[in-house]
């Protein structure tokens, strides 16, 4: 019984630290966002840039996801 709540909490642990795969955003299809964890930022950015959002899902699943904005570094040039 020991050695199968060992097993259970080493198989645990290993989906806990696996990173997510990078999902690509699609248009229209709504992302279930619980929490941010982090944004790239684009403030310094001019023109279409790639941004990665990490977050977190209602069911505390991490996810990354990949888009592309306009960069707000362009004001005044």
């Amino acid at each position: 019984m020991k050695a199968l709540i060992a097993l259970f909490l080493a198989v645990a642990a290993g989906q806990a630290l696996a990173t997510p795969a990078v999902e690509q955003a699609r248009t229209g299809v709504p992302l279930d966002l619980a929490k941010v964890i982090s944004v790239t930022d684009t403030g310094n950015a001019c023109g279409v840039v790639p941004v990665q959002l990490v977050y977190d899902d209602s069911q505390g699943v991490r996810h990354i996801v990949t888009y592309q904005v306009m960069g707000n570094g362009c004001m005044g040039n």
